[in-house]
């Protein structure tokens, strides 16, 4: 156990390193040294590899998480594990990359018209998609091995210096776009070679194949679980990719700008996914138990806790929302509003986001995976309704209808199975609190220097929002946590 909290604090810390360094990255520099079009781009053609690979990895990449324990043995070389986790994925790439360029007409017939760029680097999504898929699989084999810091450090931290230095190579004219975008590539080869080196270093890189591992657990039930968790990945990756892809056949430069909005929001989900991972053993502890009050009690818990800590980080953005786009060229301004629909979509899917889990760990698991593909059949027809009629605020705007419908159906299942809510009335309270801060922030006028201004404003909202929740004592374990801290330091 002491283990596992040293991995969540050094996930936790290099989780908040890497987003001050990517908002850097997509706040000061992709903006200011990239063109719309090339922004949008690079955002695209990430989002497409990411869809390769979940494609391709056959849903193997939560396989290892479900059968390792089964293969565990290093005196045995996992019985051959990793070379069956890297072969079947390896095989369902070369299925898709050959459906990839059979279907290149389709996708230049799609874009060709208003984003005939993307198809300059058609061919570049092949090597990045193989290396978003070697990567993926090596982190969930890491994972399996109790391992994950280097690969969060990797992903969250060393991508993200990397992409640095290689803006930093453009913007000196040192490079040009195109040798840019190779550039990429290559950064994602050196965080997956990382993985393999970081394997070998702890003596664990077994790819010797081995007849045992069919006889420990059998290749089709593996194959079927696969199959189902498959169908989830993919539903998952369709409700985050498809809204820049349908954007990208109208406009590369308006993608540049709906994911630069996209990724200011990013930084309300970081701590609910921390807690998350947290209440994802907790809940199935609860169901092995069958305790139902213990688990009620957890639902209501880190829905109050999401809120309380998710609030505070939407009006701190929200208020400093002109400041932000004040770092950035004029045209990036049509973002405003995209962050606010996507904050508004993220703040109900933390607040409502036990309820997947509380889902996916009962003996109604199937339910769930209804839910994302009911969740990504809503999110394609909702955008295309709204993208033609209102560009990327629709897109935004489709997601917000997306999320807050599908939380809402998920929250009504579980309260009409399990009769629990996650939801009391100090849920409310730090929803007023939230208003009243974000409206003492308006009544600040402008300092005249952006980062004062965003220093002091941001300060006026914690000390409200926090004074008001601690004085009413919305959340008194945060008051006796608080209380604690301070007597252990005053002696």
């Amino acid at each position: 156990m002491p283990n596992l909290q040293r991995e969540g604090i050094w996930n936790t810390i290099i989780s908040y390193a890497g987003i001050l360094i990517g908002y850097v990255n997509t706040i000061l520099l992709f903006p200011n040294y990239l063109e719309e079009e090339e922004v949008g781009l690079t955002r695209l053609l990430i989002q497409i590899s990411v869809m390769f690979a979940q494609f391709s990895a056959l849903g193997f990449v939560n396989m290892s998480v479900r059968y390792f324990p089964y293969f565990r043995d290093k005196e045995r070389q996992h019985h051959g594990f990793l070379f069956l986790l890297l072969a079947v994925p390896l095989l369902g790439f070369a299925i898709v990359a050959g459906l990839f360029l059979l279907f290149k007409p389709v996708v230049v017939e799609y874009y060709i018209e208003n984003s005939p760029l993307l198809l300059d680097y058609y061919y570049y999504v092949i090597p990045l998609a193989f290396f978003t898929l070697l990567f993926n699989l090596l982190t969930a084999y890491l994972r399996s091995l109790f391992k994950t810091i280097i690969s969060s450090f990797a992903q969250d931290f060393l991508l993200r210096i990397l992409t640095t230095l290689l803006i930093g190579l453009y913007a000196l004219d040192w490079i040009n776009f195109r040798e840019f975008v190779l550039f990429y590539i290559v950064i994602n080869s050196v965080i997956t070679l990382s993985l393999v080196v970081y394997a070998l270093w702890l003596r664990q890189l077994f790819l010797r194949p081995s007849w045992s591992a069919l006889r420990i657990v059998p290749l089709r039930e593996m194959l079927y679980y696969g199959f189902f968790t498959f169908l989830g990945n993919i539903s998952v990756t369709i409700i985050t990719t498809v809204d820049q892809i349908m954007i990208s056949s109208y406009s590369l430069g308006d993608n540049g700008i709906y994911t630069t909005a996209f990724f200011i929001t990013s930084a309300i989900m970081v701590p609910a996914r921390s807690i998350f991972k947290i209440a994802f053993p907790q809940v199935a502890e609860f169901w092995k138990d069958r305790d139902m009050e213990g688990m009620g009690r957890l639902y209501k818990q880190i829905t109050l806790i999401n809120l309380i800590i998710g609030l505070l980080l939407f009006i701190g953005i929200w208020a400093n929302i002109d400041n932000l786009y004040s770092f950035m060229p004029e045209t990036y301004r049509a973002g405003k509003y995209v962050v606010l629909f996507l904050s508004v979509a993220r703040i109900v899917d933390l607040a409502t986001g036990l309820n997947g889990i509380i889902l996916a760990t009962s003996e109604k698991y199937r339910w769930d995976l209804l839910f994302n593909v009911v969740l990504a059949g809503l999110t394609i027809w909702t955008n295309l309704i709204f993208i033609p009629l209102y560009g990327i605020e629709g897109a935004a705007l489709a997601s917000m209808i997306s999320y807050v419908t599908i939380n809402l159906l998920r929250l009504f299942f579980v309260q009409w199975l399990y009769k629990m809510q996650p939801f009391a009335w100090s849920s409310v309270w730090v929803t007023a609190i939230a208003a009243a801060a974000l409206g003492a922030s308006y009544l600040l006028p402008f300092l005249g220097n952006l980062f004062m201004d965003i220093l002091v404003r941001s300060l006026l909202i914690t000390v409200i929002y926090m004074g008001l929740l601690l004085s009413l004592r919305v959340y008194p374990e945060m008051n006796q946590w608080l209380l604690g801290m301070m007597r252990k330091y005053v002696k």
